[in-house]
């Protein structure tokens, strides 16, 4: 009885965190993040960027990172026609177009504690966007309720790379997808992509147990280890700054034992950047 009271409180305190009202009056000048904690389940990790100048908020963007073997963000996959919603779209609209719509909104009605949507996440109430948008708002709370993205010297945007072949031994191609925010280095997406079509994305393999390392690595499956690089990479702000030795292992790593390819990826990706 006493461990169901704890989760229930526990949960209590979750529901009390993610619907917290934001009073914008207090929110320091600057500009902030946040993203789904997990992939869904079509593939998509949603991002929401806020910037906010003397209480008020003077930008606000959408998108996401996926999990699909050589996606760009989200809004870049949407426009250039590969997300597929304006064909069962009710106003023949794509993604990144409401996602845009929805953002503006935000930015026209300064209504972060925005409520009128409905139990499936949808609303009547903004122009142009028919999509879920209940995810938005909950990342743009979340987003404002954190510190803010310290100053960093890169360019914003999303930037991408992948090796130009793929490994005759494992037949798998690498690739990066990072997000800079504020110039710093929020996310980072290492993934890969398979020689045929038998194989879904390196990450979606290792998810789904498929992948086999987890069997024979002490640190854990691929994604796992992949994981701890990305963070590393994060937590370093330049990838330059991670020393890596001769056989492509790095010891700066501890939840990591394998070949870190993301690494030079993720320098080579930042050279649009800066």
């Amino acid at each position: 009885m006493k461990r169901l009271i704890s989760l229930a409180l526990v949960l209590a305190c979750v529901a009390g965190t993610a619907f917290a009202q934001v009073d914008l009056a207090k929110v320091k000048d600057g500009v902030y993040f946040a993203q789904s904690a997990k992939y869904s389940n079509t593939g998509w990790k949603e991002q929401v960027t806020v910037a906010v100048s003397s209480g008020k908020i003077v930008e606000a963007a959408w998108n996401g990172v996926s999990n699909i073997a050589g996606a760009a963000d989200k809004l870049f996959y949407a426009a250039s026609g590969k997300y597929g919603m304006i064909k069962a779209s009710k106003i023949k609209s794509e993604w990144d177009t409401e996602a845009k719509a929805t953002a503006a909104y935000l930015v026209k009605t300064q209504d972060i504690n925005f409520s009128k949507i409905g139990s499936d996440g949808h609303t009547d109430a903004i122009t142009g966007a028919t999509i879920t948008v209940s995810e938005f708002f909950a990342l743009a709370k979340q987003a404002l309720a954190s510190a803010p993205v310290a100053k960093g010297s890169y360019k914003n945007g999303y930037y991408f790379a992948q090796q130009a072949d793929f490994d005759k031994s494992s037949g798998w191609k690498d690739s990066v997808l990072v997000t800079v925010v504020n110039g710093s280095i929020v996310d980072v997406v290492w993934n890969g992509t398979y020689k045929d079509a038998t194989k879904k994305s390196k990450i979606v393999e290792a998810t789904e147990g498929r992948y086999g390392m987890g069997k024979v690595a002490k640190k854990g499956e691929w994604n796992v280890q992949a994981n701890a690089v990305e963070e590393a990479i994060v937590k370093a702000g330049n990838p330059s700054k991670i020393a890596v030795k001769a056989d492509g292992t790095s010891d700066a790593i501890s939840g990591a034992s394998i070949h870190v390819t993301l690494v030079g990826l993720a320098v080579d990706a930042l050279k649009a950047a800066k």
